[in-house]
């Protein structure tokens, strides 16, 4: 049977010694190969952007067994433009959520299984010299595609995850002074196992704080776990998945949680819980101004996902914990009272005043181009 998403390989090769886009000769950002940048796609309006993400949940739901929330949060960090690292204990579902994310959407796919031995240049692509052409070819590594599956990062060394830092941030990829562009929608959905330490290399907070979002699974209620005894055990369900969104639909979704109207207040709110993650006597290391930007981000994106172009305050406080939670760091008379990065910020969210802004709606119809944001 013909997977449904497209592969890397599959994707029509770089030609040799051009980038794709990226910075050329001059150090100069550009959005193509031959310096411009080419117009984002148009936002979608109110009803196509439900329908497609509901297409996009319930296609997930159909193999991930009770766990809403996950998939939803995981369509979230997709349409806000991040990474998301699913992070919990063996068998709870975290390889095939991500693999179900893949597979609804009609986009180029690629899998890394990190190990000990995996090199930085197996990740980002490695130039290579042609005996006919006398000249260095660039093949590209599996980091280019739409959606990148990292099983298990944290099994490979602290130089190999490196290779994904540029591409994570900068959506490119350097190799031999030459910059690479990676094409759009690009998200990079990473699996570890926070219980086995043996034969692994913790994610250094720089890496950790390049990943909007964590995930922990948890195990599934007991009617999640009959009802997957009852339609798994015969064939995986994963098999069934089509893609319901082509790439195109992705790129005008993202378009549209870009177009979310945020007021100033709201602005402000977030900046101000920010600031007393740093100010807590509970935290050694409190939120970046790069997590406040993701935290931002993603409350747009669950505005959107909620059928509104504005963000509230529950939009912002329904994902603090999935985006601040695994970049903060406890301090350690905290850490040793048993408290965890979840509660802390839970009390800070319960004690930060919220703003009650009138202005808060949006003046502009859903999917309007114009950004005020």
């Amino acid at each position: 049977m013909d997977s449904p998403a497209r592969t890397a390989a599959e994707s029509p090769a770089l030609p040799s010694g051009a980038p794709s886009g990226g910075r050329n000769g001059n150090g100069d950002t550009h959005g193509s190969a031959y310096g411009i940048r080419e117009p984002g796609p148009p936002a979608m309006d109110r009803d196509s952007f439900q329908a497609a993400s509901n297409s996009i949940l319930g296609a997930i739901n159909t193999v991930i067994d009770g766990k809403p929330e996950a998939a939803r949060l995981a369509l979230t960090v997709l349409l806000a433009q991040g990474h998301l690292l699913l992070e919990d204990v063996p068998g709870v579902g975290k390889t095939l959520l991500a693999k179900t994310l893949a597979r609804t959407i009609d986009c180029t796919v690629s899998r890394i299984q990190f190990t000990p031995d995996l090199l930085p240049s197996d990740v980002t692509g490695v130039s290579i010299f042609d005996q006919s052409t006398r000249a260095f070819e660039f093949r590209p590594g599996a980091v280019f595609a739409n959606i990148v599956i990292g099983d298990e990062i944290n099994r490979a060394s602290a130089k190999t995850q490196s290779a994904l830092l540029e591409s994570m941030e900068e959506h490119q990829v350097t190799v031999d002074g030459t910059s690479y562009h990676l094409d759009e929608p690009f998200m990079v959905v990473a699996t570890q196992n926070p219980i086995e330490m043996e034969g692994t290399y913790p994610l250094p907070e720089a890496q950790r704080d390049r990943f909007m979002a964590r995930i922990s699974m948890g195990y599934p209620d007991r009617a999640a776990e009959m009802e997957m005894l009852e339609t798994h055990q015969a064939i995986s369900p994963l098999t069934r998945i089509t893609p319901v969104v082509s790439a195109a639909q992705v790129a005008a979704m993202v378009a549209t949680v870009a177009d979310v109207y945020v007021s100033t207040a709201i602005k402000e709110y977030t900046v101000s819980l920010g600031r007393a993650t740093r100010e807590s006597p509970a935290l050694r290391l409190g939120a970046s101004p790069r997590s406040l930007l993701q935290l931002l981000r993603a409350a747009k994106a669950t505005a959107a996902l909620d059928g509104r172009d504005y963000v509230v305050p529950d939009d912002v406080m329904t994902v603090t914990e999935a985006v601040l939670a695994h970049r903060i760091i406890l301090d350690r008379r905290a850490a040793s009272s048993g408290e965890n990065a979840a509660d802390i910020l839970r009390g800070i969210l319960e004690h930060l005043p919220v703003p009650r802004d009138p202005a808060a709606t949006s003046p502009r119809g859903f999917g309007a181009r114009t950004r005020n944001s």
